[in-house]
C-alpha cells in the first residue's frame, strides 16, 4: 500500500469537513400496519418471560436485495470527491481520436499511435503523445485490447464486445490515469477466460477514472472482475455490472471512491469480496449493490477463517450519500468489513446476511451485518441490518461507537449492536433488536444522552441495554427516549428517571406520551421480561392503540409525532434498573 499512514490523515481531515446530511425517515404508512388482518399487529396474551428467542414483524424483518440495473439514481448525494484535481474529466482535454474497431482490427500508426493487431488481439502505444482519445467498438470472442504509453489518455467504449479465453479482456498497462468514458446510449461488455494469471478481466495499472452514462458488463472467470492496481473513481451516469466467480468484483489498491451511478456487483467464490480496497472508501451518491454467495474459508497464508463481505476496506469508509444494498448469503459472511474507522454521515445502507458461522481448522468466521476494527460514528443517514444465520451480530466495533443522527436499526440472531469499547448514543432514532441475546451491548460504558431509543432482548439471563458491569463498567442514562423490552443491565446509573409495566402484550400498539411528544412502538411477538421506559418528563402509556399521521421508522415498527386513539392506560411503577446479570461479552471476541 502507497503511503498509507499519510492517507490516513487526508480522509480523517475530509471526514471532519463533510457537514451532516439530513436522514429521510420510512415513508410506509403506519395506518397499513395497523389495519392488515395479516400483519400480527392483534393484541396477545401477557408476555412476562423470554424464551430465548425473540422477533418481529413488519418491512426490517422481510427487505430483501437484489440486482437493479435501472438507471435511476438516488436523489441525496454529497459534493464528489477526487483524490486530486485532474481526476475529474472536465479538467482535461482529449482532442485527438484514434479508433479501434475489434471486429475487424488492423496494424496502422494514426496520430502519433502505434495501433499493432495480432489476430483478434490488439496493442495501442501513444508513447508520449498527449491528449489521446481511444474510441473502441466491435466484437471479438477471442481478442483483447492492450494499451501502454507515458502520458494520461481515455478511453471510449463505444459498443464493444471483448471476450478473452486466456487472460484481461481489457489490460490498461499505462501506469497513467485511464479515463474511461462509457458512451451514452451503448452497451459493452467484457470477459476473460479460466486460463492465464492476470489480476481482472478489466486491470489497470493506474488511477482509473469512469465516465459516460453507457453500460458496462464485466464478468472475470479467473480474478476479479476489475481491478486497479492504484484508486477507482465511479461517478453519475455510469451503470455497470461486475461478476466473479473465482475474485472479488472490484478491487483497488489505493482507494474506491463512488461518486454516483449504478453499480451490480456479484461474486461467488469463498470469502470473496465484492467491493473490495486496500486503502480508504468514500461513498457520496449513487446506487451500489452487492450480492456475495460464498461460503467462508480458512487462510492458510493469514492462518485465520475468512468470510466474504459485500464491502471490504483495509483502511477507512465513509458514507456521505447514496445508497448501499449488500446482501451475503454464505457462512461467516458480512455486509460491511472495515479494518480502521467506518463514518457514516448521510445515505442510505441496508445490509442482509443469512449465513450462519464458518468453522475451519479450529478456527471461526461469524457473519456480520457491519463488522469494524476501528470507532464507528453515526451522524446521519439511514442504517438497516438483518441477520439470521447463526451467531451473526448486526452492528460491532471492536473500539467505540457513537451515534448522534440518523435512523439506525439492526435486527440480529445475536446482539444487535455491539462495541468492545465504550457507546454513546446522543441523538437519532435507534432500533437494536437481539433475537437471542442483548439488544444494545456495550462491553465498556453505555452513554445514552439523547435520541430515540427502542431496544428489545431475547430473554433472561440477556437484557435489551447491557453495560459490562463484570468489568467495573455502567449504562449511564442521562436523556432520551428510552424503550427497553427486557430492562437495564444490573447497576445502571439512572440519572434520568425510568419506569417499568408489570406486564406487555406481544404483537401490540404502544403510545409513550411525554410533554407533548409520543412515540408508539410495535412489541415483539416475544422476548424479555419486562417492559422499561424513560423520557425528559414523566410519561404515560397506553396499549393497544391506532395511530395517525407522525413520522415512520424501523420499517413500521414505530412513529414518532403520531396521534393516538382508543387504548388502554397502562400502570407504570419506579424502576431502578437490573432485569438481569448482562449478556455475555459479544461478538468482538
Amino acid at each position: 500500500m502507497k503511503d498509507n499512514m499519510k492517507k490516513v490523515m487526508l480522509f480523517t481531515m475530509l471526514v471532519a469537513s463533510v457537514a451532516m446530511l439530513t436522514c429521510c425517515s420510512a415513508e410506509d404508512p403506519f395506518e397499513e400496519f395497523i389495519n392488515n388482518e395479516d400483519n400480527g399487529w392483534n393484541n396477545g396474551a401477557n408476555m412476562n418471560g423470554g424464551n430465548g428467542n425473540s422477533a418481529t414483524t413488519g418491512e426490517l424483518a422481510t427487505f430483501d436485495i437484489s440486482i437493479d440495473k435501472s438507471s435511476a439514481e438516488p436523489a441525496e448525494t454529497a459534493a464528489e470527491y477526487f483524490p486530486e484535481e485532474e481526476d475529474a474529466m472536465e479538467n482535461n482535454t482529449f482532442a485527438t481520436e484514434v479508433t479501434i474497431d475489434l471486429s475487424n482490427p488492423v496494424t496502422k500508426t494514426e496520430n502519433g499511435v502505434e495501433v499493432t493487431a495480432n489476430g483478434g488481439h490488439v496493442t495501442a502505444n501513444h508513447a508520449s503523445a498527449k491528449g489521446i482519445c481511444y474510441v473502441v467498438s466491435g466484437t471479438t470472442a477471442n481478442g483483447s485490447l492492450t494499451i501502454v504509453g507515458d502520458k494520461k489518455y481515455a478511453l471510449k467504449l463505444n459498443g464493444v464486445n471483448i471476450t478473452n479465453p486466456d487472460s484481461a479482456a481489457l489490460n490498461l498497462l499505462s501506469g497513467k490515469r485511464a479515463y474511461i468514458i462509457l458512451a451514452d446510449g451503448t452497451t459493452n461488455t467484457l470477459a476473460d477466460g479460466t486460463g492465464g494469471s492476470h489480476k481482472g478481466a478489466l486491470y489497470c495499472k493506474g488511477k482509473l477514472l469512469f465516465n459516460g452514462s453507457g453500460a458496462l458488463a464485466v464478468t472475470g472467470n479467473s480474478n476479479n472482475g476489475i481491478h486497479s492496481a492504484d484508486y477507482i473513481v465511479f461517478r453519475k451516469g455510469n451503470n455497470i455490472h461486475v461478476k466473479s466467480t473465482a475474485g472479488h468484483g472490484i478491487k483497488a489498491n489505493d482507494g474506491i471512491f463512488i461518486n454516483g451511478g449504478i453499480l451490480n456487483v456479484e461474486v461467488s467464490a469463498a470469502a470473496t469480496k465484492g467491493i473490495n480496497s486496500e486503502s480508504h472508501i468514500i461513498v457520496n451518491g449513487g446506487r451500489t449493490t452487492v450480492l456475495t454467495t460464498g461460503d467462508g474459508t480458512y487462510d492458510t497464508e493469514d492462518k485465520e477463517a475468512k468470510g466474504a463481505a459485500g464491502i471490504k476496506a483495509d483502511s477507512t469508509l465513509t458514507v456521505n450519500g447514496g445508497e448501499l444494498k449488500l446482501k451475503s448469503t454464505g457462512s461467516g459472511g458480512k455486509g460491511i468489513n472495515v479494518d480502521m474507522e467506518a463514518n457514516f454521515n448521510g445515505g442510505n445502507v441496508y445490509v442482509v446476511t443469512t449465513g450462519g458461522q464458518y468453522k475451519g481448522n479450529n478456527d471461526t468466521s461469524s457473519p456480520k451485518g457491519i463488522k469494524v476494527d476501528g470507532n464507528i460514528t453515526i451522524g446521519g443517514g439511514r442504517i438497516w441490518v438483518r441477520t439470521s444465520g447463526y451467531n451473526g451480530e448486526g452492528i460491532e466495533t471492536k473500539k467505540e461507537l457513537n451515534i448522534a443522527g440518523g435512523e439506525v436499526a439492526s435486527y440480529a440472531y445475536d446482539d444487535a449492536i455491539n462495541s468492545k469499547g465504550n457507546m454513546t448514543i446522543s441523538g437519532g432514532y435507534v432500533y437494536a433488536h437481539g433475537q437471542h441475546n442483548d439488544g444494545i451491548d456495550a462491553n465498556g460504558n453505555c452513554y445514552i444522552k439523547g435520541g430515540m431509543v427502542y431496544a428489545i432482548c431475547s430473554g433472561s439471563p440477556e437484557v435489551a441495554i447491557d453495560a459490562n458491569t463484570e468489568g467495573g463498567y455502567k449504562l449511564y442514562l442521562t436523556g432520551g427516549t428510552v424503550v427497553a423490552v427486557g430492562g437495564l443491565e444490573n447497576g445502571s446509573q439512572l440519572s434520568q428517571t425510568c419506569y417499568q409495566a408489570s406486564s406487555w402484550s406481544p404483537n401490540t400498539i404502544y403510545t409513550l406520551s411525554s410533554d407533548n411528544n409520543s412515540f408508539s412502538f410495535k412489541t415483539p411477538s416475544s422476548g424479555g421480561s419486562g417492559l422499561v421506559v424513560s423520557s425528559a418528563s414523566q410519561p404515560t402509556l397506553q396499549s393497544g392503540v391506532s395511530v395517525s399521521g407522525g413520522t415512520s421508522y424501523f420499517g413500521g415498527l414505530a412513529i414518532a409525532g403520531g396521534t393516538s386513539s382508543s387504548g388502554t392506560s397502562v400502570s407504570l411503577s419506579s424502576y431502578t434498573g437490573g432485569n438481569g446479570m448482562g449478556g455475555r461479552p459479544g461478538g468482538w471476541r
